[in-house]
């Protein structure tokens, strides 16, 4: 490990924009939903909880979008890994990409889009908790998928670059679930006590 941090130079400008906005993601959407969750704000400026968590959404998709570019900004600033330059890396980090991709699509699909982007926040409660795939083989498999996709990327362009920026990824969504668990189920909590209070 010690060896990959001297080919990555931590005072690049593209690779502090690409940190700050993988620590800004998950700190922005949990922020605001949480402000959504007491105040109803949102809610009330788009007219419905629906529509305001869909906005949200859109925003965290567009921000991921952000974060996805300034990764790859950052990866392209930096020196390769001459001896990971090979086929078999390639390949390796394009099958942990597809493991990632595989994970994000089927927790979109098991959780929908409101689901997804934190609909509870709104009020907008699934009926139960989603236990089937990709639920059934992880605990976060959005999170973690995707942190499987940046990993993947990473060993593809063979950078060691890449590989520190996952590692940021991955302290960053294990700080957001340590936030965003607790939370959660307090939400559902509250629901059931509702249920059992009528």
């Amino acid at each position: 490990m010690v060896r990959l941090f001297g080919y990555v130079d931590v005072t690049d400008t593209a690779f502090i924009v690409a940190v700050l906005s993988i620590a800004f993601n998950p700190l922005f959407w949990n922020v605001v939903a949480r402000w959504e969750h007491k105040t109803r704000a949102l809610s009330q400026v788009f007219g419905s909880a629906r529509a305001a968590c869909y906005c949200l959404g859109a925003v965290i998709l567009l921000l991921n979008c952000v974060r996805s570019h300034c990764f790859t900004e950052a990866m392209k600033s930096q020196p390769r890994l001459e001896g990971w330059d090979y086929h078999w890396t390639y390949y390796s980090g394009l099958a942990i990409s597809a493991v990632g991709t595989l994970f994000v699509i089927s927790s979109f699909s098991a959780l929908g889009f409101t689901g997804t982007f934190l609909g509870d926040y709104f009020g907008i409660l699934m009926e139960e908790k989603v236990t089937s795939f990709p639920f059934s083989v992880l605990d976060n498999p959005m999170y973690w998928g995707s942190t499987a996709i940046y990993l993947g990327w990473s060993l593809m362009h063979a950078s060691p670059a890449g590989l520190l920026l996952t590692a940021v990824v991955a302290i960053s969504y294990t700080i957001a679930v340590l936030y965003e668990g607790p939370f959660t189920e307090e939400i559902y909590r509250q629901k059931q006590k509702g249920v059992k209070s009528k």
